[in-house]
């Protein structure tokens, strides 16, 4: 439809035509050149490179047939004018967009466009500044794409950011007769304080990964184990392969060290008789103490009942205590040592 309706502006334009004026000023400036020629050639001849097209307004009005060019192309001095249109590729960073995103971050974002004219009429008749109204555009772009986006999907999707904003970018210039050919995001910048917080998540996360990774090997690790043992236990000669083994693999690391394999079968037994011979040894050593205890209390009341009567006459006179106690308890205290050593004899 737009296209259609600017076939039909053009076909109304040249249908229209110039008038009597226009007819007489155009046959005026080619009766000036003919009278001045040669001289005239050098308004009239104008030439154009590869990656350029002019077009030309004769009197006001666009002249019919499109852009001219590349090469040579006549023009009428006085009543046509011309405009050279640049067809290669041109490149535009856009400056960095503080731009707010939808979970509420601060980023400063900078991407780069690439277009072109594709249609020279549209980029001279139907804007002011093609290109200044391309780059105005493409900023304009990258903040209403970018806040409707994630901090995460920033990061994450920019090719699919890059082909939103050049689908954007491609409605609003070709009426303008310009073609975006690529758009980039170049840098995504965010604050220190979030770079650190990020880097702290991004790190718990790796090592809760590495203990769920470790804890999987420990896992397979033990069933492996538990299989061998069982090998094992069915058929000893295993265990001598396996010490064979270990021998092999330290001998070649190394040279100087000499281990003997001691089977574990034996240390077991070992290791079981001497805890028996400790736990025969306390029984001996508890009998002894529950003999020595029913003895010494056998021996200690008939003494304390024939010595009562001299701890009574000391307390009568204070004088003479010490002079006869001391004989008093000698023989008791003799005596008792003497039955403790008989005892301990006869045990």
């Amino acid at each position: 439809m737009a296209h259609s309706d600017k076939d039909s502006q053009e076909k109304q334009a040249c249908e229209e035509g110039p008038g009597i004026c226009a007819m007489m000023l155009t046959i005026f400036s080619l009766f000036l050149i003919v009278i001045s020629l040669p001289l005239s050639l050098f308004c009239v001849v104008k030439v154009v490179q590869e990656y350029e097209r002019a077009v030309i307004f004769r009197l006001g009005h666009l002249l019919t047939g499109g852009a001219r060019g590349p090469g040579v192309f006549f023009v009428i001095p006085c009543v046509d004018v011309y405009e050279k249109v640049d067809m290669r590729s041109q490149t535009y960073e856009i400056p960095p967009q503080e731009i707010l995103t939808k979970d509420s971050v601060t980023v400063f974002v900078n991407a780069i466009m690439y277009y072109k004219v594709a249609n020279a009429i549209h980029a001279v008749a139907n804007v002011d500044d093609y290109s200044g109204s391309a780059r105005l555009l493409a900023a304009t772009t990258l903040r209403n794409v970018l806040g409707t986006l994630t901090l995460g999907d920033i990061l994450c999707q920019r090719e699919s950011i890059a082909k939103e904003m050049k689908e954007t970018l491609d409605e609003g210039t070709e009426p303008w007769g310009v073609m975006v050919e690529r758009v980039e995001v170049k840098d995504v910048r965010v604050p220190e304080q979030l770079q650190r917080a990020m880097a702290a998540e991004a790190e718990a996360a790796r090592n809760a990964r590495a203990k769920v990774i470790a804890a999987e090997g420990e896992h397979k690790a033990s069933r492996s184990l538990r299989l061998a043992a069982e090998v094992i236990t069915d058929s000893p000669a295993a265990l001598q392969l396996r010490y064979l083994q270990t021998l092999n693999g330290i001998s070649a690391e190394n040279n100087s060290t000499i281990i003997f394999p001691v089977p574990i079968d034996i240390m077991s037994s070992f290791m079981q008789s001497s805890s028996n011979n400790q736990q025969q040894q306390q029984f001996h050593q508890q009998q002894q103490f529950q003999q020595f205890q029913q003895m010494s209390q056998g021996f200690s009341q008939p003494s304390f009942q024939q010595h009562a009567p001299s701890f009574s006459q000391t307390q009568e006179s204070q004088t003479n205590v010490d002079k006869s106690d001391e004989p008093a308890s000698r023989p008791d205290e003799c005596s008792l040592q003497h039955l403790m050593g008989k005892e301990r004899q006869a045990l």
